[in-house]
């Protein structure tokens, strides 16, 4: 009789406590934890409505804004995440995935990054580096790489100048042969007879080809291909499961923005992808805002103090960014392992952006402050750009730089109505 009032009063109490009381006393009990696949476990909800926008950041100004800029006949379609004080606060997506079937971007839609993937391998290097796999100071030459620079400089150029476009090559050297189809495993052997601009480690001048010998690299340090290295070492722990590399991580995707030049939808190329480390991640934009979190040290776990110092720390200066006004706003222009970074009103920002045919993204933020924007959009515009740091100066409380006033610009034409 004691033992069936015993598993009555237990199965009471299961049903009291739930499931998670019923977890939680079985992993007690036992030593060992339930399968997650018995109770997933579910995300929070993201932040796309306006009573989830709490902060500092004036959201709902700069939504009306985004709206405004998504709308311009420039745009198809646009996809915004903030992070304020380390959390993501904000997701705001607009206009289409293709002007040729009406689809609307929404925060799945998987877009391109293009140079933003050279943080990738920017940020892998230094973790290598910490855990003593690698020497970022080591010549070119000690791994086996496809890489040849004039007069045999890959034996005096160390990766860690390869990460920071210091290898003294013409700007974009042989990009066009890329993009022409060539094999960029062969084009990186003729980059030997390829004109400099300054002599390797001197000066930076960025590349796509050249910077790719670090996929070979570090997947020789990693003891991988370098695509597995990236998604196991950081895309998989940081749970960012859209994030792919290759044609199909974008056309894979069950919502992907397809490329535009005006109105035209452009056919995809698969040159850059052929070059993974310069150029080859695709992403929602929710998996972009998980990597900027990351980046701000919020998964030390998985990136460290140290590392994110190593990789984001200025090696050598550039030539100013972007152009114009915003051009004259950031000082002291540098660039790190794959990273660059700039003073902006006095702050010392951290970030990147990138540029292939009929898409563009951008991802600034602040590490002092723990706050940025990342952004991707299917179109060769320009004017977004400016985006982050119109959220900027609303976290900062200073006005004046009307990044996102569009009042230049001619009006735009009544859109077609979508079919019914």
């Amino acid at each position: 009789m004691k033992k069936y009032l015993t598993l009555l009063f237990g199965l009471a109490a299961l049903l009291l406590v739930g499931w998670y009381g019923y977890r939680a006393l079985v992993e007690q009990q036992s030593g060992f934890p339930l399968p997650e696949l018995i109770a997933p476990q579910v995300e929070a909800r993201l932040p796309t409505r306006p009573d989830d926008w709490r902060g500092t950041i004036d959201y709902s100004a700069l939504n009306r804004d985004f709206t405004v800029m998504a709308a311009r006949p420039e745009m198809a379609g646009l996809a915004v995440a903030i992070v304020e004080d380390g959390e993501l606060r904000f997701i705001g997506t607009y206009g289409v995935t293709a002007k040729n079937c009406w689809e609307r971007v929404m925060p799945q839609t998987v877009f391109r990054w293009a140079s933003l993937s050279k943080g990738v391998a920017g940020s892998l290097a230094a973790k290598l580096s910490q855990e003593g796999k690698l020497n970022l100071d080591a010549p070119l030459a000690s791994w086996q790489t496809s890489l040849r620079l004039p007069g045999g400089a890959e034996s005096r150029t160390s990766l860690a100048e390869l990460l920071s476009h210091q290898t003294g090559l013409t700007k974009n050297a042989y990009d066009s042969k890329l993009e022409d189809g060539q094999n960029p495993g062969l084009l990186r052997g003729q980059l030997a007879t390829a004109p400099l601009q300054c002599v390797p480690g001197t000066c930076h001048s960025y590349q796509n080809i050249a910077f790719d010998a670090a996929s070979e690299i570090l997947g020789q340090a990693a003891g991988s291909l370098y695509s597995d290295a990236v998604e196991k070492q950081l895309f998989e722990p940081l749970g960012m499961k859209s994030a792919q590399f290759g044609m199909t991580g974008l056309t894979g995707a069950k919502s992907w923005a397809r490329p535009h030049r005006g109105d035209e939808v452009r056919t995809l190329s698969e040159s850059y992808w052929r070059v993974p480390a310069a150029a080859g991640v695709s992403s929602n934009i929710v998996d972009m805002a998980r990597w900027m979190r990351a980046q701000m040290g919020e998964n030390k776990d998985v990136l460290s103090a140290g590392t994110l110092a190593l990789a984001h720390a200025p090696l050598v200066r550039t030539g100013r960014v972007y152009s114009g006004d915003l051009a004259r706003a950031l000082a002291e222009p540098s660039y790190g392992l794959g990273w660059r970074s700039f003073t902006y009103s006095g702050r010392q920002l951290v970030g990147h952006s990138g540029a292939v045919d009929g898409f563009r993204s951008t991802m600034i933020f602040d590490p002092a402050a723990r706050t940025g924007v990342v952004a991707m959009w299917n179109s060769g515009w320009g004017r977004p750009f400016r985006l982050p740091f119109a959220v900027l100066d609303s976290f900062y409380g200073q006005s004046g730089n009307d990044w996102l006033d569009l009042s230049d610009l001619p009006p735009p034409k009544v859109p077609p109505a979508p079919p019914s």
